[in-house]
């Protein structure tokens, strides 16, 4: 079932890449919701997930501290793979579905405060992207500091 509204940042949904080509996303995976779309409330921007390690580790990857996915192993090493960043609708984004006894139940997933700042930082990473250097004043005047 589809999402029908748009969710948190630092959740973790599944996603689905159908109409994508390699060497973009082309199948079903774990992604982070790293930004909510301002103007439209159908897109948000996220961060692919993936349980294959990176061939190199870069500094555009991410290992997060545990396993978000519900009903997995916490332990499994899952990398965020953050030189691929996508903004995409949310009618490709699923909650996770686990079986229990009862049957299949919905489950939400997230990633700690911690892991998403070093998300953020190897996002910026990726697109070379710096803090802002911060503006002083200076005898009234806005300054740039070099």
């Amino acid at each position: 079932m589809t999402l029908k509204y748009q969710p948190r940042t630092r959740a973790v949904l599944m996603c689905r890449f159908d109409g994508f080509n390699e060497p973009e996303m082309v199948k079903t995976r774990p992604v982070v919701i790293l930004a909510k779309h301002k103007h439209n409330s159908k897109l948000v921007t996220v961060v692919p997930l993936s349980t294959t390690a990176p061939e190199k580790v870069c500094v555009h990857h991410h290992l997060l501290s545990s396993n978000p996915k519900p009903g997995e192993d916490k332990s499994k090493q899952v990398w965020a793979k953050c030189d691929m960043i996508y903004t995409l609708s949310t009618d490709r984004l699923e909650l996770f579905s686990i079986r229990t006894r009862q049957g299949r139940q919905i489950a939400n997933a997230c990633i700690g405060e911690a892991d998403f700042e070093s998300i953020r930082d190897a996002v910026r990473a990726a697109l070379s992207l710096h803090q802002p250097q911060s503006a002083t004043v200076n005898n009234g005047a806005l300054a740039q500091k070099l």
